[in-house]
């Protein structure tokens, strides 16, 4: 089974929300229903990256790197490339 980093963007608050799972569609609607404590208060999330890793530590470590400086300035890049 496949694992995933990625990054959720709530456009009413301007937030970002970084995290790891193995099934994002899930996972969004968890975020987007009130079912996660950190997000609850900034829904509706949309995705905005997302990774796929064949292990778990590979995501839980590049979930980590998103929360670095260098972390948020490579997805500040590639949010806006993208876009």
């Amino acid at each position: 089974m496949s694992h995933l980093a990625y990054v959720l963007y709530s456009p009413s608050y301007k937030r970002y929300y970084k995290g790891h799972c193995e099934n994002i569609k899930e996972r969004i609607k968890e975020h987007n229903s009130g079912k996660t404590k950190s997000t609850k208060a900034f829904i509706s999330w949309k995705l905005v990256y997302q990774k796929e890793f064949i292990t778990r530590e590979d995501a839980i470590a590049r979930e980590r790197y998103f929360k670095t400086a260098a972390g948020r300035l490579f997805l500040k890049k590639k949010i806006i490339l993208e876009q």
